[in-house]
């Protein structure tokens, strides 16, 4: 199997990716493993999940720090201790620093339920439904300075219903989520992704278009 990647893993909730990527490290579905889990809020379950699994957790509280950019410095200190391969940000609610994305480039990889470009930011769900979308899903990028606007690596999507509403679309979107999140983790972990010039490469090409996970046989 060769290298296996070492992940830090951010969370601000539930952390039901997190156990999904938890899970994929466990069963050897990919080649990674979780050094550290952390949180900017206490008592999420996102920490008894990773506690659960034997996961070392840290909470770096934002509110206890001046700004941003001292809250992304503690940050920073933290994960280096772990020297990841890839930072995770699954379900982080905090806007991170230039400073901070600057400094993990290339190895720093967020997802986000919509299918970018489309629905940046937060209500993604309720936004794909108000504007007709037959499709709706979620991305998984590399993070770079634009708030939810670096390169796309990979997208799953599900219909829109009739009957949807936010709720059950994202109940939806959280179901491929699962899968696609821990996919693009194990091809980072095998070394077949690479953030370059702000392009994806995928087995040494440039990405054109995202990968339509999951792949066709």
């Amino acid at each position: 199997m060769g290298h296996t990647a070492s992940l830090v893993v951010l969370i601000s909730g539930s952390g039901s990716n997190l156990q999904a990527i938890i899970d994929q490290c466990a069963d050897k579905r990919i080649n990674a493993s979780i050094c550290r889990v952390i949180s900017n809020k206490a008592d999420v379950k996102g920490l008894a999940r990773a506690e659960a699994a034997g996961i070392t957790t840290d909470v770096i509280d934002h509110t206890q720090y001046a700004d941003r950019d001292t809250f992304d410095a503690a940050l920073i200190e933290v994960i280096d201790q772990c020297k990841p391969d890839l930072v995770v940000l699954a379900g982080f609610m905090r806007i991170l620093t230039e400073g901070f994305v600057t400094h993990f480039k290339g190895r720093l990889i967020n997802i986000h339920p919509s299918l970018l470009p489309k629905y940046q930011g937060l209500n993604t769900h309720q936004r794909a439904i108000d504007a007709g979308d037959s499709e709706a899903g979620a991305s998984v990028h590399f993070v770079t300075e634009e708030l939810d606007g670096g390169p796309v690596i990979a997208q799953a999507k599900v219909l829109v219903e009739a009957n949807d509403t936010a709720e059950t679309l994202a109940k939806r979107v959280l179901t491929v989520e699962h899968g696609i999140f821990p996919a693009v983790i194990g091809w980072f972990a095998d070394r077949r992704l690479q953030l370059d010039n702000n392009q994806v490469l995928f087995d040494q090409q440039t990405l054109s278009s995202p990968i339509q996970w999951p792949l066709a046989n």
